[in-house]
């Protein structure tokens, strides 16, 4: 099954101590997906960000080299969202305003719970 990282979804292993790779493929996760515009988000927060939410960012670009990359620009929300109705993958994120997007389209959203495991939603 397929699934859309979005940017804290890459961030969640940093600031959580969860990996989502193991986590992602207990849920029946086996292609990642990241759209470029999520690594031009990422790219900004490095610039950004100082600290542990710094290092999140840099961990998080990085993490991205083990899914694919998908050219899309954009808003990463508005990409995400379209990418996941052009291609009936799921979406990892703990963005409230864009859960709240994709549940009102039925997209499936895998979400972090208890701060310890990702749980689809």
């Amino acid at each position: 099954m397929k699934v859309i990282i979005d940017t804290n979804g890459l961030m969640i292993p940093v600031q959580f101590k969860v990996d989502i790779f193991t986590e992602l493929k207990r849920l029946g996760y086996d292609e990642l997906i990241v759209p470029q515009a999520v690594i031009n988000e990422i790219k900004i927060l490095v610039k950004r960000y100082k600290g542990e939410n710094r290092t999140a960012a840099k961990v998080a670009l990085s993490l991205s080299d083990r899914c694919t990359i998908v050219e899309r620009t954009g808003s990463a929300d508005d990409v995400i969202l379209q990418l996941a109705l052009d291609t009936g993958a799921a979406v990892l994120t703990n963005d409230v305003g864009l859960v709240k997007r994709l549940k009102e389209v039925d997209v499936t959203v895998v979400r972090l719970r208890q701060k310890s495991r990702l749980d689809i939603t």
